[in-house]
């Protein structure tokens, strides 16, 4: 839509958020008036009108089989949107159109914002079904007209409102009419259902909604009050009434067709299935997060354990095989400790490198800095468990074997992300190249990193290519030092840092 609307027509910025705020809500139009919607607007020139938008009932046949955003027709040729928008008013058609042998009552609806006519809805009923309408269907048919001559004045979707259209009530879900003074006119199958299972023994119609919604509920003083008025129809607003272990979602809209308020339509739906989801999801993630916590918790008590070994070790080997040991475990649990703060299994890996690095350091403090260049990002936790563990030996590698005692120097680590390439890019993975560079002493003569190499190395290989599925290499860095390369395949990001 706002392709079209900046392509042909003359409308401000302010007049498109207008539009927008309408097609946010003209679903609840078209299924109360069991009517096909087209927004039409006209051109920058006056000549034409350019079809922005188009809506198909739930509740109804549709009358438009295909799609008609993007059309364009002179001025001249549909005279009831010529009508609707020179005069500012809903015109009506006496005969319905004949369309591929089906009857379609058309009528035009002003679209208007501050006095200003900014479009204007075609309304396309189908009455191929047309048969004596139910009460039901007679009060979608008024509050539709009520709606429609709101839209007509420009009160109508209701300015500030932040909806989540997704998640609100529908027009199916049940309804209930209020006169003035909050009184039930009408209520839905489902609706009355709805007020039956939070509590109600008796028929609704003649009740005043808001007292009665506040009665169901359970006591909150003051919130009571506001209940009261949002269930009265008095303010287009939502809420939530729970009681009985049901939970029931509301909205009011109030009808003010001529500017005096002479009602309100109240939507509701029956959500309890909803919120028990998402309490078993809430449980389920604390749930986890919590067995992150205690295996974070575990594998620093190993650790601990493998330091009080190592220091009643007599052999310097063996103390620095348990230190060795301390700083892989150690790896896993920074790992897990970040799981263990989000609410699923990623995490962003920039920080995990960060704290890798920092702990690897400290093996000779002040002799070697280390930095991280680039962005690794988000990681699902099978990648960034062995990921970690890789990068902790390989740092480790370049400290111990990279410099000699007393030997100052630097280590940097690197990441770039690539997407996908190819026809199938949405397929398939993207790429992670990670780099760990020094500036030591650099590799010996004749070393093979595919075969030679110490335990560490041989980890690396195995989890870069055995768990991880990508290549390693390792290489003479450019101009003194050694350089390490991780080609990994990754899944594209699903949060962004």
């Amino acid at each position: 839509m706002n392709d079209l609307v900046r392509q042909h027509t003359a409308l401000t910025d302010t007049d498109l958020e207008w539009l927008h705020l309408l097609i946010s809500e003209w679903q609840l139009l078209s299924d109360l008036s069991f009517a096909d919607l087209v927004l039409w607007v006209p051109t920058r020139d006056g000549t034409r009108y350019v079809s922005v938008a188009q809506m198909r009932p739930n509740t109804g046949p549709t009358s438009h089989q295909d799609d008609m955003v993007g059309h364009l027709v002179p001025r001249g040729r549909r005279p009831l949107l010529d009508a609707a928008l020179d005069e500012g008013r809903i015109v009506r058609e006496g005969d319905p159109e004949w369309r591929e042998e089906v009857p379609v009552r058309v009528e035009s609806i002003p679209v208007c914002r501050a006095g200003t006519i900014l479009g204007v809805i075609a309304r396309n009923t189908n009455l191929l079904t047309v048969r004596t309408p139910s009460r039901l269907e007679l009060t979608y048919l008024q509050s539709a007209s009520d709606l429609a001559q709101m839209i007509a004045a420009g009160s109508f979707p209701f300015p500030g409102q932040q909806l989540d259209i997704d998640h609100l009530p529908r027009v199916g879900d049940g309804l209930m009419r209020l006169d003035a003074d909050g009184i039930v006119q009408y209520a839905s199958p489902n609706a009355l259902s709805a007020y039956h299972r939070l509590g109600l023994a008796t028929e609704i119609v003649g009740l005043h909604l808001g007292q009665v919604t506040a009665e169901l509920a359970p006591s909150r003083a003051p919130v009571d009050e506001a209940l009261v008025k949002l269930a009265s129809g008095w303010a287009p607003r939502g809420a939530e009434v729970e009681a009985k272990d049901c939970v029931v979602q509301l909205r009011a809209i109030p009808l003010e067709p001529k500017g005096t308020r002479i009602g309100s339509l109240i939507l509701l739906r029956d959500i309890t299935e909803v919120r028990r989801r998402e309490r078993e999801l809430m449980t389920k993630d604390a749930t986890i997060r919590e067995i992150h916590h205690r295996v974070k918790n575990n594998l620093q008590t190993v650790a601990a354990l493998l330091r009080l070994q190592a220091r009643r070790m007599d052999s310097d080997r063996g103390r620095d095989a348990l230190n060795e040991a301390v700083r892989r475990v150690g790896s896993i649990a920074i790992v897990h400790e970040t799981l263990s703060q989000t609410l699923d299994e990623s995490v962003e890996f920039d920080d995990i490198a960060d704290r890798v690095l920092a702990m690897v350091a400290e093996i000779s403090p002040g002799r070697v800095t280390g930095r991280r260049t680039g962005h690794f990002g988000v990681l699902e936790a099978e990648v960034a468990t062995p990921l970690s563990m890789v990068l902790t030996e390989v740092l480790q590698n370049a400290l111990e074997h990279g410099f000699g005692t007393g030997e100052q120097g630097s280590i940097e680590v690197g990441a770039v992300r690539t997407p996908a390439q190819g026809k199938d890019k949405d397929k398939e993975p993207g790429r992670l190249i990670v780099t760990v560079q020094d500036d030591g002493r650099g590799l010996p003569e004749g070393f093979d990193a595919k075969h030679a190499g110490n335990l560490g190395l041989q980890i690396v290989r195995t989890l870069v290519e055995g768990e991880l599925g990508g290549e390693f290499d390792m290489l003479p860095a450019p101009d003194r030092g050694t350089r390490v390369v991780f080609d990994l395949p990754v899944s594209v990001e699903k949060r962004e840092r």
